[in-house]
């Protein structure tokens, strides 16, 4: 399959995967800090893994194609893991702070002490969006990759 046949079932797979499927238990507790957040990012992930792994069987089924096992295995790690982390919320607000994104990172988070702007259009969430975007599309390289 080519990377961008890969990319396209990847992103799919992500919004689905991110917004659909994961349970909002999980998404409520993903960053706290301890065993409870590390739990619920981890249910969180084996879930969006898995519907990757939907996806690009039916990608491949449907392209009439197979990739390398080694290939799907290495790029689906590598976006559960950087998902894993990134999910954490603290390495994401701290990767935004250390790359001078720190006053977007707060862009649209309620005020200290108030519940006044609760909202998906957050600049963390857009932070924690293009991340997982940008390690799709290292995932696709990698699945897609190998000898012409």
């Amino acid at each position: 399959m080519n990377v961008g046949t890969v990319f396209a079932a990847l992103y799919a797979a992500h919004l689905v995967g991110d917004h659909h499927v994961q349970s909002d238990l999980d998404a409520q507790a993903k960053g706290r800090p301890g065993a409870e957040g590390r739990a619920a990012c981890t249910r969180h992930v084996v879930s969006y893994t898995a519907t990757a792994v939907v996806a690009l069987t039916a990608t491949a089924l449907a392209a009439g194609e197979r990739p390398r096992l080694g290939r799907v295995l290495a790029g689906l790690a590598l976006s559960a893991g950087s998902h894993w982390v990134i999910d954490r919320r603290a390495p994401l607000k701290k990767f935004a702070e250390l790359t001078g994104h720190a006053g977007f990172y707060q862009l649209g988070a309620p005020r200290p002490g108030k519940d006044d702007n609760p909202s998906l259009g957050t600049g963390a969430y857009a932070l924690d969006q293009s991340l997982h975007v940008g390690f799709l599309f290292a995932a696709a390289l990698i699945i897609a990759g190998g000898e012409r």
